[in-house]
């Protein structure tokens, strides 16, 4: 190697030291100078001169003896350990480049990380936290040592615990169709992380949610494949779907499901509730197509939970009695049965019972009281047979408990009877039948008992 030493009059002269023989042009030089000193007390191993300078040749870093021009050091990893001091190598495995290595499978899911943020369009601080929660999740050797397709997973769920964290409305299946992933393997994935880092993630926000999904729908704007008629206000429309959800919520028809599918529905509701003589036609599907959405495969499923439970509210409703609703007309009344859905959902269901009971007993109070001063018997509002009482409301529980799927009962093992099998003892004595067949069983068992008779 040729080093110029500028200011120095042997500007001439180049030479390279190494550790080791090396060949330098047709002379060796020898490595027995591998153990004098460096900087403070150090000396050229070639002209004995402590004169050694730094230089930087091609950004790296040597030390250059002034007087002969000798490279004393050259392309040492690092300055760390105190063998350097002493001109020894220092194997890669123990330097500190080694702890700074980032694998290529690493630096791709990094990558991938910052990728996703940006198609997501959030915030720099959320990249910036899900970068960090996928270098701790990458440091378990059990996440190293995985399959590409974890990995690729992984991404997604540091990306989804930032956004929960930071109360953005984001679900698994939006993740898992921009990364083509699987969502047993995603959600997998992601509990097995918020475990293995200790994280605290809250519960996804419905009322967020529903703005973020409905706002991507088709329907706010006239265009050529929206019909006039089908056009809504967006506001008016949020606001009545967020009540639609808060009511599934109250009674139970979110707890453990996917909530997409309650929003569809939801959705769908209050759209044909706020102009129902024009949509009450429109179908769920039509609905999701001029919307410009998936339709959920279970969004039907939970529209008709939502109608169950708005029937049960409208017989509630005194101006509601005398009409005969289905599931269709009752989309026209939905506006009332919101208004007052509380006090709706506790009459319709048991947690108003008490009420009801101490009503009655009012009522009959007063009738009693009426009765004895008139000298008439004030009949009851309901006539009911002598000794029974009204049905009471139903329960409020989850879908699930209301109807349990059906466990597979196990078939019993088939028993074959060939007519071979050994009689025990204690059944003989029913095919017997005439007192010559007792007493021939006689002998036998005496003979059996003693074999050898005397």
């Amino acid at each position: 190697m040729v080093h110029p030493l500028k200011g120095s009059p042997l500007s001439f002269c180049f030479r390279t030291v190494a550790v080791g023989d090396v060949e330098v042009g047709t002379r060796k030089l020898p490595g027995s100078w591998a153990g004098c000193e460096m900087p403070g007390g150090g000396r050229c191993p070639d002209c004995g001169s402590a004169d050694l300078v730094d230089d930087a040749h091609y950004s790296q870093s040597q030390l250059v003896c002034s007087d002969c021009g000798c490279v004393v050091t050259e392309g040492v990893l690092t300055t760390t350990f105190s063998d350097e001091g002493n001109l020894r190598e220092v194997t890669y495995s123990r330097s500190t480049g080694e702890n700074e290595q980032v694998s290529r499978s690493q630096q791709q899911g990094l990558r991938r990380v910052r990728d996703l943020c940006r198609v997501l369009q959030l915030p720099s601080t959320f990249e910036d936290t899900a970068v960090a929660y996928y270098q701790q999740a990458y440091q378990h050797s059990g996440i190293r040592a995985a399959r590409m397709q974890k990995k690729e997973v992984l991404v997604g769920c540091c990306v989804l615990i930032t956004c929960r964290q930071h109360n953005w409305p984001l679900t698994m299946g939006t993740i898992c169709t921009l990364l083509y992933a699987d969502l047993d393997m995603f959600s997998g994935t992601y509990m097995q992380i918020v475990k293995l880092l200790g994280l605290d993630v809250p519960s996804l926000c419905l009322t967020d949610l529903v703005k973020t999904y409905c706002s991507s729908f088709k329907l706010f704007q006239a265009s050529p494949s929206v019909p006039a008629k089908y056009v809504e206000d967006k506001e008016k429309m949020l606001s009545r779907t967020r009540q639609l959800v808060e009511l599934a919520d109250e009674t139970w028809l979110v707890t453990g499901r996917h909530p997409l599918p309650v929003i569809t529905a939801a959705a769908f509701l209050a759209w044909q509730s706020l102009q129902p003589a024009a949509r009450l036609t429109c179908s769920l599907a039509r609905f999701c197509k001029l919307a410009n959405v998936d339709l959920p495969y279970p969004a039907a499923s939970r529209l008709q939970e939502l109608l169950a439970v708005l029937m049960r509210m409208a017989e509630q409703l005194a101006w509601l009695q005398v009409l005969k609703l289905d599931k269709r007309s009752v989309v026209k009344h939905i506006g009332d049965l919101l208004q007052h859905r509380h006090t709706l959902i506790r009459k319709a269901f048991r947690e108003g019972t008490v009420e009801v009971e101490a009503q009655e007993k009012e009522l009959q109070g007063q009738g009693q009281g009426q009765g004895q001063g008139n000298g008439e018997v004030v009949s009851s509002p309901v006539e009911l047979p002598e000794g029974k009482r009204p049905a009471s409301p139903a329960l409020l529980l989850p879908p699930c408990m209301l109807k349990p799927p059906k466990r597979v009962c196990p078939a019993p093992p088939a028993s074959t009877v060939t007519g071979d099998e050994n009689i025990s003892d204690s059944e003989i004595e029913q095919y017997l039948r005439t007192p010559q067949e007792v007493r021939d069983f006689q002998r036998a068992q005496a003979a059996t008992s003693n074999p050898n008779p005397p």
